[in-house]
């Protein structure tokens, strides 16, 4: 249990920062040099290295050897692991919403200026 908390928080935490997400996303597309990963951004190719390091530290990415280039791939069990987390509560938010719309309809079943 331990492992899986401390997956999931390495998991959020690199996901927390736009630039991380932007990279999984083209990373989703397939695989991709840091160089490639690094060109829609406006920042430096040591910089999206460290976004890409983060990634790595998580779990998200790993990296290749294909001759010269050492390709980005996804990973995908963090993120499934993720998902499962997120899973858990959507009963909770499910329910939640059922409520509200139950007493939404009641309020509108509810003559105006008449009180239930």
């Amino acid at each position: 249990m331990a492992s899986t908390v401390h997956q999931l928080d390495l998991t959020f935490a690199a996901l927390a920062d736009p630039t991380r997400r932007a990279i999984l996303a083209r990373l989703a597309e397939g695989e991709a040099s840091v160089l490639e990963l690094a060109e829609p951004f406006e920042m430096s190719q040591p910089a999206i290295s460290r976004h890409i390091k983060v990634l790595e530290q998580a779990g998200l990415v790993s990296r290749g050897r294909d001759a010269q280039r050492r390709p980005v791939r996804i990973e995908a069990a963090p993120l499934a692991e993720a998902v499962g987390w997120l899973e858990a509560y959507r009963g909770f938010w499910e329910a939640s919403y059922d409520r509200l719309d139950g007493l939404l309809a009641v309020l509108q079943a509810v003559p105006p200026g008449r009180k239930q």
